[in-house]
């Protein structure tokens, strides 16, 4: 490994032994094995849940790095570390991913040929469901929603719409005051409906792919971190986890991967969308529908972070994205870790003696797509650009700037 330095060597060892250790244990998730349908084996503290998946496909690229984050505004002595979850793929970005391997492998069992499911009208989760179900040659239809004023024109291609649109979705728009009295259970099983009778053989993904299935997607982020854990040298352990909360699904997984598992660290969900309350009765069920034994109110403590609602963005937080994009070089999207971490940094600001020598890892779920939906509200946060301004003494000779 000529010009490779001893530090870099060792950081090459530790991501290939953790890689070796989760597919001894796991599926295998190297890039040989993508679009890879493999039996599923449960971490050990986890075989008592039920049921226990059969198999995942290898949709996404794990394990992903977890790195120090030094945002500003932290605690004395409180250590921030951020685990990559936005590094799981490019159109498959983000911690949707994780819950589509497990969902995407029953609807092949199930001999679908097409997908449904539905989120807001910039949804990471719909981008990645159709982007996974292209992969898998199963047709997408994706039940977008809106404000009243746009649910009856072309909903346009920005962000997550340019690649759900690319690969060929099918994009039904519904208005927010249509969900609103309809429900998302009632609207995917009529256009199942509708599906079948044209003979098509749908499976219903449910919002954000959380339900007990979806779970499981990070249950299994809790052993990647165990083992990434396990693999350093210095005996990190973190205090606490943060994360964002959208739909309840990730915060179920990794809530109860790290009560049941080794990591015993206390997490934190900030919700971007209704409210905590909603949340802890939803995240329950969940937990039942595992037969987990466990209160979700002792497992996961959250956090109000909406502000003005989902998908809706204060210009305090908006700026908030910038700095640390400015400070730090992490991009967060303005709907959910942008919020998260906005409403973490609130936390530690109203009581900085709670958080004071803890190690945090903070779970960056993705969503970069989404920036380009709030271009203009960040318009005029960007000023750092100018027209080159050359010397008239600098010698200029036609054709010697060839442009490739």
């Amino acid at each position: 490994m000529r010009g490779v330095s001893t530090l870099s060597r060792v950081t090459l060892e530790l991501g290939r032994s953790t890689r070796r250790r989760r597919m001894s244990a796991t599926s295998v998730h190297s890039m040989a094995d993508f679009l890879s349908k493999n039996p599923y084996s449960p971490p050990s503290w986890a075989s008592h849940l039920r049921p226990i998946p059969s198999h995942t496909f290898s949709l996404a690229q794990v394990p992903t790095p977890i790195h120090r984050w030094n945002l500003p505004g932290l605690p004395n002595g409180t250590e921030l570390w951020i685990k990559r979850d936005d590094f799981t793929g490019m159109e498959l970005s983000g911690n949707k991913v994780r819950k589509l391997e497990f969902l995407m492998a029953e609807a092949v069992d199930q001999q679908a040929d097409t997908v449904i499911t539905m989120g807001g009208i910039q949804s990471n989760h719909c981008r990645a469901t159709a982007v996974a179900s292209n992969y898998l040659n199963l047709n997408t239809h994706l039940i977008l929603r809106t404000s009243k004023l746009l649910a009856d024109e072309d909903p346009g291609l920005i962000g997550n719409l340019l690649v759900e649109r690319l690969v060929g979705a099918n994009v039904h728009l519904i208005s927010k005051e249509e969900y609103s009295s309809i429900g998302s259970v009632a609207l995917t099983n009529a256009l199942k409906e509708k599906l079948e009778k044209e003979g098509k053989k749908p499976y219903v993904i449910p919002v954000g792919g959380s339900n007990s299935l979806g779970t499981w997607g990070y249950i299994e982020a809790a052993r990647e971190i165990e083992e990434q854990l396990k693999s350093r040298n210095d005996g990190l352990k973190f205090d606490d986890i943060v994360v964002a909360c959208g739909s309840g699904g990730t915060i179920a997984g990794i809530s109860l991967g790290s009560w049941l598992g080794a990591l015993k660290a206390k997490v934190h969900a900030f919700s971007v969308c209704d409210n905590p309350d909603y949340f802890y009765d939803f995240v329950q069920g969940l937990l039942d529908g595992l037969q987990a034994g466990v209160k979700a109110r002792d497992i996961v403590s959250i956090h109000n972070a909406k502000g003005k609602g989902y998908a809706m963005n204060t210009s305090e937080e908006l700026k908030f994205v910038k700095e640390v994009a400015n400070s730090t070089g992490v991009i967060l999207d303005p709907v959910y870790s942008g919020k998260a971490a906005y409403g973490l940094i609130n936390e530690m600001t109203k009581d900085p003696k709670n958080w004071e020598g803890k190690k945090i890892l903070f779970i960056h779920t993705g969503g970069l797509l989404g920036l380009y939906d709030k271009v203009d509200e960040m318009a005029s946060l960007m000023g750092n650009w100018c027209r080159m301004d050359v010397e008239e003494s600098v010698p200029r000779k036609d054709g010697v700037g060839k442009m490739f």
